[in-house]
């Protein structure tokens, strides 16, 4: 190998060793449950009043798992060094329950390669999947609220650290301290790992300021061989048959233990005066030739590198142009402009088309309940059965529902607009299906049937009757959009509904598109209807 190819390698090499190294360092975050930018939520986990709800809030016993991610992974070992990282993490939690006899099963913090699985309810505490115990991968604290035999558990209170599995290695009971996990007071804990001394320390206290002075549960383990170089860290809980919340209130983490970069200093004992070069090394014709056939192919590569460069950035320009008149044109269509959602940011906003984020079928596809970050904003979102449907068809489907009302009504009964009989051939408009049952004091009964009466009926009657007033033939007893947000979040009363639904005729001159029909009013954002008439 020749000396400048040598020295070619050796500075890659060199690169490489710098950039591989300059990934292991020490990280610090905290975390005051207002947003949740950097963390994601799985399962039937929430964000409500600034607190983390891993489990679902129902008042009724239930079987619920839910996790809660730091989105980037941290490094705990670097492998050029060889290093392991020491950390320690604080954070405050509550476990409380409706029905002191109705209890189980707990939360965990815990260290993993994975943040995309989602646990398994009850014993399995929303950590692993119980269909793939052999794959679990994982080192956590358990914060265990139930006697678990299938688990080897010490009690229905008790604190353990679980290595690929919920076994635990060792438990403690933090009784001994006065300490009751389902107290339902908030629970301040210290998480500490000395990969020095090759221990680790759970500290609890009702108290978020004094760290006491023994922990509850001390673990001498060298977790060498269970971390990996990268991995997520975060929360999980669950519940089997039981109504006990699991609330994460504060988070700060830390890791330490790496050496630290040091930057390229020049000696302070030499000045620039007193360093000597060696005499320039003769360079031989071979060298030079060398040097030559180089010298050309760079002037050759340069430009053609140049070009591909160039044309691959023309290429994504106009794409990017395209998309955006693409994307004029579609607002332009939609005269109100409402702001347009990524897949991300949806997909994130449904905790992943979780299942337990459904409410109602609609015509086209499902309908998912979202939170919107960072505005905590509640909406419904369809996610259409077929892939192909475009912006223009499903501006059209909002053309032939035509009303708000509609699309509540949809929504809460499971049906479409319009649709056959049961049992004939009669066509049925849901919105004279629901003013019937509204007609005879039983609107509720109009709600789908595939929610088997577990919903709230006060909060069902509100949103039909939110419907049928949307859906009124009669555009004066309509409420405005901001009155419709209003009655939803509980700030107003439903506006008063006619028992028998009017019957109307339409004027000569109907609107003809879409900009006749919809109109964005900057003072109430109420929609124009085409006019009608009373008959």
């Amino acid at each position: 190998m020749k000396p400048n190819s040598r020295k070619f390698l050796a500075f890659l090499l060199f690169f490489f060793f710098l950039l591989r190294f300059s990934i292991a360092h020490d990280i610090s975050f905290q975390f005051q449950s207002r947003t949740l930018r950097n963390l994601t939520l799985l399962g039937d986990a929430y964000l409500r009043n600034g607190v983390v709800g891993l489990t679902r809030d129902l008042g009724v016993p239930t079987s619920s798992s839910g996790s809660l991610i730091y989105n980037n992974p941290i490094t705990f070992l670097d492998p050029l060094s060889n290093s392991i990282a020491s950390f320690s993490t604080k954070f405050s939690f509550s476990i409380s329950n409706v029905n002191p006899t109705s209890y189980g099963d707990g939360l965990t913090f815990f260290l993993s390669p994975d943040n995309r699985t989602l646990g398994s309810p009850g014993g399995y505490l929303g950590l692993v999947n119980s269909s793939q115990l052999t794959k679990n991968k994982f080192i956590a604290v358990e914060f265990d609220t139930k006697l678990d035999t299938h688990f080897s558990d010490l009690n229905e209170n008790h604190v353990g650290l679980d290595i690929d599995s919920l076994n635990s290695i060792k438990t403690a009971d933090p009784m001994i301290q006065g300490i009751d996990l389902k107290s339902g007071k908030t629970i301040t804990a210290w998480i500490d790992y000395d990969n020095v001394k090759k221990i680790l320390n759970v500290f609890l206290s009702f108290s978020d300021f004094q760290k006491p002075l023994s922990p509850v549960l001390c673990v001498n383990i060298d977790l060498s061989g269970f971390l990996s170089e990268f991995m997520f860290v975060g929360f999980s809980a669950s519940t089997e048959g039981s109504t006990e919340l699991h609330l994460i209130q504060n988070w700060n983490f830390h890791s330490s233990g790496f050496p630290p970069i040091r930057p390229f200093l020049k000696p302070h004992n030499v000045s620039v005066n007193t360093v000597t070069f060696p005499p320039p090394i003769p360079v031989s014709n071979s060298e030079n030739n060398h040097h030559r056939r180089l010298a050309l192919g760079f002037g050759i590569a340069g430009p053609t590198f140049f070009f591909v460069v160039l044309a691959t950035f023309g290429y994504f320009t106009m794409k990017k142009w395209r998309g955006i008149k693409n994307q004029d044109s579609f607002e332009a269509e939609f005269v109100s402009r409402p702001r347009q959602f990524t897949f991300k940011e949806l997909k994130a906003a449904t905790r992943g088309f979780h299942s337990s984020r459904i409410i109602g079928r609609g015509a086209f596809g499902t309908v998912y309940k979202a939170f919107l970050f960072p505005s905590g904003t509640i909406a419904a979102v369809k996610r259409s059965k077929h892939s192909s449907e475009s912006k223009t068809e499903f501006i059209a489907e909002l053309t032939i529902i035509a009303r708000y009302g509609v699309v509540i009504l949809e929504v809460a009964c499971g049906k479409r607009p319009i649709e056959k009989e049961p049992n004939g051939q009669n066509m049925v408009h849901l919105v004279d299906w629901v003013w019937g049952f509204y007609s005879r004091g039983n609107i509720v009964e109009a709600a789908d049937n595939r929610l088997n009466g577990e919903f709230n009926e006060e909060q069902m009657r509100k949103l039909l009757l939110v419907g049928l007033s949307c859906a009124n033939p009669d555009e004066m007893e309509r409420p405005s959009m901001r009155r419709v947000l209003q009655i939803l979040n509980d700030e107003a009363e439903p506006a008063a509904v006619a028992k028998k639904k009017p019957s109307l005729t339409f004027s000569n001159s109907l609107p003809l598109s879409i900009e006749d029909i919809v109109s964005d009013s900057e003072e109430d954002d109420t929609f124009v209807e085409p006019k009608i008439s009373m008959a």
